[in-house]
């Protein structure tokens, strides 16, 4: 693919902060009580923190697998959203990319008012986006596809570079003093977790390889990685991409006897509590709850107010942030209420 026309920094990426902070103001009406006042005066269309906008139908299409607690917080984000919003939110996903696109099409024949989508795979998805535009439906991007929405012609884009977010990893490793990781793939073609573990491997100076397992058969993703670290003693670390799959690693870790750490990407409740225990080194988290979020609520503002963060240009970034001992503690309380 030719980026050369948009040249993007490889630095550890800095949230879109004006672009989120304006669509939430927007969205919320200036949560004050003199900004509501006003908002009322002159006719907007926020009362009491709720919007008073006709009903609309806004379908989010997902590839989450069966059990994947991932997805409960990103759809946990999108429902507090479409409830401010006065939205009807349609949920619905499937893990194999020809499912997912059939689902948009679903979207699409119910004619909503728009669609957010996650792009694993976006190959499968191209042809029904593009059906979803010709129709005037609206798309925004979410959780994956970063190198991908604009080419899809899609409205915005909420998420983390993975990329990016794995060379972070790997940096970190490096200072743990790592020297052979194993990357655990949980879905073999997943774009995003591809580039996770191609960033890890550019930025981490020891060996690494990737390990991939079927995400969809937990018995079967323990013994995957408990074979692995039995036949090669030498790996000291376990790098997961889920937190289900991460606590997994842990059990594996001391069925195989090994001495490897586990470090992870993205987060849930049991995962925060591991951390605070030492059974996982640190993880990197993307605020799925966040990507849901604007994911949603840019929806109505595009509707209402014509407006996109990222200005069709640039990704609003909702990560890569570490969690560690360091700050587990603060981190903890949001996770247990299934917002982190």
């Amino acid at each position: 693919m030719d980026r050369t026309s948009r040249p993007r920094s490889r630095r550890f990426p800095v949230l879109v902060a004006a672009a989120a902070a304006t669509a939430l103001m927007i969205a919320t009406g200036c949560s004050s009580s003199s900004g509501g006042k006003e908002a009322e005066e002159s006719g907007e269309n926020i009362a009491a923190g709720k919007a008073s906008t006709p009903r609309m139908t806004v379908a989010l299409v997902t590839h989450q697998a069966p059990g994947d607690t991932f997805w409960d917080i990103v759809r946990k984000g999108a429902e507090a959203a479409a409830a401010k919003d006065n939205v009807k939110l349609i949920y619905s996903s499937n893990p194999n990319a020809a499912e997912q696109a059939g689902l948009v099409q679903n979207a699409i024949d119910q004619k909503v008012d728009g669609i957010a989508v996650t792009l694993a795979k976006p190959d499968a998805m191209k042809d029904v986006v593009a059906k979803a535009t010709k129709a005037g439906i609206p798309v925004v991007g979410l959780n994956s596809g970063v190198d991908n929405w604009k080419d899809l012609g899609l409205l915005s884009y909420f998420g983390q570079d993975e990329g990016v977010a794995g060379e972070a990893l790997g940096n970190k490793l490096n200072e743990t003093g790592a020297k052979n990781a194993v990357c655990v793939v949980q879905e073999q073609g997943h774009v995003g977790l591809e580039a996770r573990c191609a960033g890890v491997k550019k930025t981490f100076e020891g060996k690494t390889q990737n390990l991939y397992v079927n995400g969809t058969d937990m018995p079967s993703v323990k013994s995957t990685i408990t074979a692995k670290l039995k036949q090669d003693t030498s790996i000291d670390e376990v790098v997961t991409l889920g937190a289900p799959y991460a606590l997994t690693a842990v059990q594996s870790v001391a069925d195989a006897g090994s001495e490897a750490k586990v470090a992870t990407f993205d987060l849930n409740k049991d995962l925060t509590g591991a951390i605070e225990k030492g059974d996982i080194e640190f993880a990197v988290d993307q605020q799925p709850y966040l990507q849901g979020y604007l994911a949603i609520d840019t929806m109505w503002l595009y509707k209402n107010n014509g407006n996109f963060p990222g200005g069709g240009e640039q990704p609003v970034l909702t990560g890569p942030a570490f969690v560690d001992k360091s700050n587990v503690e603060t981190v903890a309380k949001f996770a247990a209420k299934g917002t982190r």
